[in-house]
C-alpha cells in the first residue's frame, strides 16, 4: 500500500520535473544544506551550552532568546527543502537504509527537545547562569549532540546506493532494513 503510493507520488509531473530540473532540484538540495548548517550550528551551540562544555558564562536564557529564532528559520526551511527532495524519489528514498535511519534518530532528537523545552527548560531562570546546568539539561544537550551527528552522516550516506534494493543479491538482513521485499530475487 505505501509502496505503492509512493511510486505513484514518485511519477507524478511535479515530482518527475523537480528530480530532472536543471536548476530547481540543485537549489532545492542546496538550501536544505544550507539551512541544515544553519540549523545545527545553532544547535550544537546551545547543546554546548548544556552540556557545560563551553559558552559557561552565557546564561542560557540569552542563549535561547538569541538563538531560538535562527535554530527555528532554519528548521523550517530545512524541513520544507527535505521534504522536496523526498518527494523527487520517493520510494527510493522510503528504501534507503540511510533514510530510515534518519529519520528514525530524527524523531528521537525531536522527542528529545520536546521533552527539554516542557520540561527542565521551563525552569532555566533557576539555572541560568550556573555553569554547569542541571543533570537532566546536560543529560538533553549530549542526546541532542549525538542525535544531530547521526542525523547529519545518515543524510550524507543516503547518496550512496550501496543498499538500493535494484543491486541483487545482497544479504537478506539488507533487504529487510530496506523494506525490499524479502524474497528479492538472488538475495541470501
Amino acid at each position: 500500500m505505501i509502496e505503492r503510493f509512493l511510486g505513484w507520488l514518485g511519477e507524478t509531473s511535479w515530482s518527475v520535473a523537480l528530480l530532472e530540473s536543471l536548476y530547481v532540484w540543485p537549489l532545492v538540495e542546496s538550501t536544505h544544506v544550507l539551512t541544515l548548517g544553519l540549523f545545527v550550528g545553532t544547535t550544537v551551540m546551545m547543546d554546548l551550552r548544556l552540556t557545560g562544555i563551553a559558552f559557561r558564562n552565557v546564561p542560557v536564557t540569552a542563549f535561547t532568546r538569541r538563538l531560538l529564532p535562527w535554530t527555528r528559520f532554519g528548521f523550517a526551511i530545512m524541513t520544507a527543502t527535505g521534504l522536496l527532495l523526498f518527494y523527487s524519489q520517493p520510494l527510493r528514498y522510503y528504501h534507503n537504509i540511510f533514510f530510515r535511519a534518519k529519520v528514525v534518530v530524527l524523531m528521537l532528537a525531536g522527542a528529545n527537545a520536546a521533552i527539554f523545552h516542557t520540561g527542565v527548560h521551563r525552569s532555566a531562570g533557576d539555572w541560568d547562569e550556573d555553569a554547569a546546568p542541571p543533570r537532566s539539561a546536560r543529560i538533553a544537550g549530549a542526546v541532542s549532540l549525538t542525535a544531530w551527528a547521526v542525523v547529519v552522516i545518515a543524510g550524507r550516506l543516503i547518496a550512496y546506493n550501496w543498499f538500493d534494493c535494484d543491486l541483487q543479491p545482497q544479504p537478506a538482513w539488507v533487504n529487510r532494513l530496506a523494506g525490499c521485499g524479502v524474497g528479492a530475487a538472488g538475495a541470501e
